[in-house]
C-alpha cells in the first residue's frame, strides 16, 4: 500500500517533469485552410505520428501512450519518433498543442488524441481537417461530432461503453454493503463522458436497491489527490453513514483509499474502473472489490495506427461502414476470483498485437440515446 503515498508526494514532481515533453516552443499556428472538410490531400510519405494527452503520471495514460510507441515500433522506428502533446487536463492547451503541431508539420500529421473534454473535440478536429491532417480520437466528442463528416481527414472515434460496466461494479460494491446504507461516488472531470456514463451506471443499479442511497457525486477530475480531499471531506460530512465508495477510476481510488486509512479505515468496499496494475494488484488483495480493464495499450497503440494508415494510404477512412469509423473499446471486468490470472495474461506479459486488424476487438458501432 506504500505505492499510493508516493503515487501522491510524487504526481506533483512528475507532472511538471513531463510538461517538458510538451510541444513548448512548437510556435504558433498559421491557418492553413488549404484543404478544409472533404478535401484530404494526397497521400502523406512520412507523416508525422503524435500522441495528445493528459500526462503520463497517470498508469492509465502511461499505458495508452506505451501502445502508441509499441505501434511506432512495430514501424522500424525508435518509440522516440512519436510526439507527444501532453495537455494536463486544459482543454486549451490540448487545441494549442495541435494547432502548433499542425503548422509545423505542414498538415502532415497523423494525430491520435483524448481532446479532454467533449466540446474540444470540435476545434481540433476541425483545425486538422482545414491543415490536410488526419486525426483519430478517444473518448470525448459531443454527439453531434462524426468522423463521416470530414471525410478522411477525421479518420475515427473509439469510446468505451462504460454504463453497463460501471453499473456492475455497483452491484458489486452494493451487494458488498449488504445492499443498504450510503454510497458516495467520486468522479472524473464532469463535463467528460465517462465520468458521466460511469456515474449512470450507478444509479442503474441503485434504483435495484431500496434501501441504498447516494450520499454525494462529485467531481475528482480523475486525480488522485484531489480524490484524497474530496473523499476526506465526505469523511467529515457524512461520518459513519458512508458504507461504500464507488469511484470512477483506478487513480481516484488511491486517493479515497489513503483518506480513509488517514481515519483508520481498512475494511470499506470500493470499486473502481480502468484496470491499471497496481489497482489489479489491489483487487487480489481484496482491498478493491472489482475494477473494470479497457485494455489501453491495444487502444493507445490502435488509435495512433488508424491515424497513420489512413495518412499514408494503406485504406481509405470514407470507403469504410459507420462502424468502423465510431466504435465500442473492449472491457474486461477483474474481480478478486480472477485478478491473479488477468494479472498474468494481459499485465506481465502485454499481447502483442496486429496493429492493422484495426478493429478486431471492437465491440460495435456507438449508439446514442
Amino acid at each position: 500500500m506504500s505505492f499510493i503515498k508516493k503515487y501522491i508526494e510524487q504526481e506533483k514532481v512528475n507532472r511538471r517533469n513531463f510538461l517538458f515533453a510538451s510541444a513548448a516552443g512548437l510556435g504558433s499556428f498559421a491557418a492553413a485552410g488549404m484543404f478544409g472538410p472533404n478535401m484530404a490531400r494526397a497521400a502523406i510519405a512520412d507523416p508525422t505520428i503524435a500522441w495528445s494527452y493528459r500526462n503520463r503520471t497517470n498508469p492509465y495514460w502511461n499505458e495508452i501512450v506505451s501502445g502508441g510507441e509499441a505501434f511506432v515500433e512495430s514501424l522500424g522506428m525508435d518509440k522516440d519518433a512519436l510526439v507527444h502533446l501532453i495537455n494536463e487536463g486544459s482543454s486549451e492547451k490540448s487545441l494549442a498543442d495541435v494547432k502548433a503541431l499542425l503548422s509545423r508539420t505542414g498538415g502532415e500529421l497523423a494525430l491520435a488524441i483524448d481532446t479532454n473534454d467533449a466540446p474540444n473535440c470540435r476545434p481540433v478536429v476541425e483545425a486538422v481537417a482545414e491543415a490536410g491532417g488526419y486525426v483519430s480520437t478517444i473518448w470525448n466528442k459531443t454527439d453531434d461530432l462524426h468522423p463521416w463528416d470530414f471525410g478522411d481527414n477525421y479518420v475515427s472515434h473509439m469510446t468505451w461503453s462504460d454504463e453497463k460496466p460501471a453499473e456492475q461494479t455497483a452491484r458489486i460494491l452494493l451487494d458488498a454493503m449488504g445492499g443498504k446504507g450510503g454510497v458516495v461516488h467520486l468522479g472524473g472531470i464532469a463535463s467528460n463522458n465517462p465520468a458521466i456514463e460511469r456515474l449512470q451506471g450507478l444509479k442503474n443499479a441503485l434504483a435495484d436497491y431500496p434501501d441504498a442511497e447516494l450520499l454525494a457525486a462529485e467531481p475528482a477530475d480523475w486525480d488522485t489527490q484531489k480524490a484524497n480531499q474530496v473523499m476526506s471531506g465526505f469523511l467529515t460530512r457524512f461520518g459513519d453513514e458512508i458504507k461504500g465508495v464507488h469511484c470512477a477510476n483506478d487513480t481516484i481510488a488511491y486517493g479515497v483509499i489513503e483518506a480513509l486509512r488517514a481515519e483508520g479505515i481498512e475494511d470499506m468496499p470500493i470499486v473502481s474502473y480502468d484496470g491499471n496494475p497496481q489497482a489489479v494488484q489491489l483487487v487480489a488483495e481484496r482491498k478493491i472489490l472489482a475494477t473494470v480493464f479497457t485494455n489501453p495499450h491495444w487502444g493507445g497503440g490502435i488509435t495512433a495506427a488508424l491515424a497513420y494508415h489512413a495518412a499514408i494510404g494503406s485504406f481509405k477512412p470514407s470507403e469504410e461502414p459507420n462502424e468502423h469509423r465510431e466504435f465500442y473499446g473492449p472491457t474486461i471486468m477483474v474481480t478478486p476470483e480472477d485478478a491473479v490470472a488477468f494479472k498474468a495474461d494481459y499485465l506481465d506479459n502485454v499481447p502483442t498485437y496486429d496493429w492493422t486488424d484495426f478493429w478486431g476487438p471492437t465491440n460495435g458501432q456507438i449508439q446514442y440515446k
